[in-house]
């Protein structure tokens, strides 16, 4: 399975056959076509800011979502308050704006505007929402050269927040995956199991190595750590249907049966319904 990644910041996309939407992780050459033609350019004008080098700006960093006329207003009336700001107000003004772009799905200009605050404001809090935002602009990246750019800086802010509070469990297993397509992934697979060791029952560890597993078709080993997960979160859907899709992956048609048809009473997102359907199709096949 090649590269491509999908963010969904609670985890879970999948459409199956030709595509998994593995959250931050990899899949299949179909997957980044599929990425390529929902991300068409469409650049942020950048801020009027010292701090970022150019290629790092947003007016030359690649967001994923085209904004309407009304939106636009709205994204050009925050800027504007963010530059003429000062102090405290900066800071509020710069993490809104960081806000508004991650809503609008803009998740480079999220990022680099959440940086600025960091910048501003070296706090751990606001560190760790600069790690936040890169990694969340890093599960869109459609190309290696972004997703590397965007790996390292989600390391950055990550490992400096870390510094400060060895105890951001999150923040580890986030990071742990941008190491997965770096030429040391091993260290990825440590960090989550660092965490648990620390937190056996971490669900984000958990999962991440679940997905991780399903990359390198260990899809017994998935199936045990979405296992994990359920034993202590029932309600956790995202893992169950990565659990159902394990095993079908295993050949256990009447197990992932029963595992999708809960998945399907329980879970509303449309992508996951559209990937049980084919699921199902798959096993009546």
């Amino acid at each position: 399975m090649k590269k491509s990644i999908i963010l969904s910041c609670v985890l879970a996309l999948a459409l199956v056959g030709t595509l998994y939407s593995l959250p931050k992780v990899v899949v299949n050459t179909k997957a980044k076509e599929v990425d390529t033609e929902k991300s068409q350019a469409a650049k942020a004008p950048g801020a009027n800011t010292p701090a970022t080098p150019a290629s790092e700006t947003p007016s030359n960093m690649h967001d994923g979502a085209t904004l309407s006329p009304e939106q636009q207003k709205n994204v050009d009336s925050q800027r504007s308050g963010f530059n003429q700001a000062s102090g405290k107000e900066k800071i509020a003004a710069g993490l809104k704006l960081s806000d508004t772009f991650s809503k609008l799905q803009k998740f480079d200009s999220a990022a680099h505007y959440a940086e600025l605050v960091a910048q501003l404001s070296p706090s751990i809090e606001n560190i760790t929402k600069a790690g936040d935002r890169y990694y969340e602009a890093y599960g869109f990246a459609v190309d290696d050269a972004k997703a590397k750019s965007l790996g390292n800086k989600t390391r950055e802010f990550y490992g400096k927040a870390i510094e400060k509070n060895p105890g951001l469990l999150a923040a580890k297993a986030n990071m742990a995956m941008t190491y997965v397509n770096t030429e040391n992934p091993m260290q990825g697979i440590l960090m989550l199991r660092e965490v648990l060791d620390t937190d056996p029952t971490n669900e984000l560890a958990l999962f991440n190595l679940g997905i991780l597993s399903m990359r390198s078709n260990q899809f017994s080993k998935a199936a045990d750590r979405f296992k994990q997960i359920l034993t202590n979160n029932p309600a956790n859907t995202k893992a169950k249907f990565y659990l159902g899709l394990t095993l079908v992956e295993l050949g256990k048609k009447e197990e992932a049966r029963k595992v999708l048809a809960e998945v399907k009473k329980e879970e509303n997102d449309p992508v996951i319904q559209q990937a049980i359907v084919e699921l199902q199709e798959r096993l009546d096949n």
